[in-house]
C-alpha cells in the first residue's frame, strides 16, 4: 500500500486513540533545541494534527504538510480556531514550500514512511540557514508487563506487515546519517496511556498493519484481544506505555 494513504480509513480511530506528547518534550523543543513563539515550523508528516496542535499552543507559526486528503481534512477541522496555522497538501520529499522559507522542520510519528534522501534533500532546500530538524516518536514499550508482552506478541501473529513498517527499523547508524557531521543530540521521556477495552480497541485499530474487519485475521485477533485484557486489566483498564524518543539536529 502507498505510505500516504495507508489511514485514510482508520482517521477516527486516530483521532480520538492515539497518544500525546509529554509537556517536558516541548519544553526541550523551546529551551533547548531553539524554537520559538515566533519561529515558522513546518510539521510534516501532520497527519491529523495531534503535534502541530502543541506547537499552535506554544505561539508558533505553523505550516502542516500532510500528503492524506483524509488526515488533512480532519486536522483543518480540528484546528480550525488557530490563525497561526497553515495546511499544505504535500510530502516530506514534496513539501511545495518555497526555498529557505522555515525555522524548524518537526516530524512526528512519520520519519519512518519517507524516502530519506529525498526527504534530507527537500529539508535542506526549505529550511533557513541555522534550521533544524527534530523528530519525535512515541515507542511502544514491548516488555516490561504482562499485558505489554502479549499486546506485542499479538501484532506480530495478527498484524499483516507489522515488522516491516515498524518505526523501530530506522536504525541509530541511519539517523546519523541522515543529520550528517554537525551532531545529533537525543532526548528520551515516560509517556503512558491509560485505557479501557474499548480505548485499547480503538488504539489497536489506529495502527496501519492491523486488518480491519473482514479480514481473516481480525475476528481471531479481537478475540485475543478480549483475553489479554480480561487477563491483565487492573481496575478496568491497562496502561500501554511509550518512551517518547526526541531526535534533533542540523541537516547536512
Amino acid at each position: 500500500m502507498d505510505s500516504k494513504e495507508r489511514f485514510s480509513n482508520r482517521v477516527d480511530a486516530y483521532v480520538k486513540y492515539r497518544p500525546g506528547y509529554p509537556k517536558e518534550a516541548i519544553d526541550v523543543l523551546y529551551n533547548t533545541v531553539g524554537f520559538r513563539p515566533d519561529s515558522d515550523v513546518a510539521d510534516v508528516g501532520a497527519g491529523t494534527g495531534i503535534f502541530s496542535k502543541l506547537l499552535l499552543e506554544r505561539g508558533s507559526r505553523v505550516i502542516a504538510v500532510e500528503p492524506n486528503e483524509a488526515m488533512r481534512g480532519e486536522l483543518e477541522k480540528l484546528l480550525r480556531e488557530y490563525e497561526n496555522l497553515r495546511i499544505v497538501s504535500g510530502s516530506a520529499e514534496a513539501t511545495g514550500l518555497p526555498d529557505a522559507s522555515v525555522d524548524f522542520i518537526v516530524c512526528a510519528q512519520s520519519f519512518h514512511w519517507f524516502d530519506r534522501d529525498l526527504a534530507k534533500k527537500e529539508f535542506r532546500r526549505i529550511l533557513r540557514p541555522g534550521g533544524k530538524v527534530a523528530l519525535i516518536w512515541n515507542s511502544r514499550l514491548t516488555e516490561g508487563t504482562p499485558f505489554l508482552e502479549r499486546f506485542e506478541k499479538l501484532l506480530q501473529t495478527f498484524g499483516i506487515d507489522y515488522l516491516n513498517v515498524n518505526h523501530r527499523n530506522v536504525s541509530a547508524e541511519g539517523l546519523r546519517a541522515f543529520f550528517g557531521s554537525r551532531g545529533l543530540k537525543t532526548a528520551c521521556f515516560a509517556n503512558s496511556q491509560r485505557l479501557d477495552f474499548e480505548g485499547l480497541k480503538g488504539r489497536l485499530l489506529s495502527s496501519s498493519y492491523v486488518p480491519l474487519p473482514g479480514h481473516p485475521n481480525y475476528e481471531p485477533m479481537m478475540r485475543e484481544l478480549h483475553t489479554i485484557f480480561e487477563q491483565t486489566a487492573e481496575n478496568g483498564t491497562v496502561s500501554l506505555d511509550y518512551a517518547t524518543e526526541l531526535f534533533w539536529g542540523e541537516v547536512h
